[in-house]
């Protein structure tokens, strides 16, 4: 269970990081290179997220067959 509860941590972590780039990239004070630094950063967690979400999906598709087949 700590693995899920770590995994879960750096999950929120990573979303939280990304909308706080969303925020930085909406303002207009940043400088051209500050806001290519960002959009690479995120795209980078923006990956990582959509990974580990397919991951738990396929995870949950499973579980949710093999409770299946234990209930037939």
């Amino acid at each position: 269970m700590a693995k899920s509860t770590s995994s879960m941590k750096n999950f929120e972590k990573s979303l939280l990081r990304l909308e706080q780039i969303v925020n930085q990239l909406e303002e207009d004070e940043n400088s051209l290179e500050e806001l290519l630094k960002l959009y690479e950063e995120g795209s980078k967690l923006a990956k990582e997220l959509q990974s580990n979400l397919d991951s738990a999906s396929q995870r949950l598709s499973q579980l949710t067959e093999t409770r299946e087949a234990e209930d037939e």
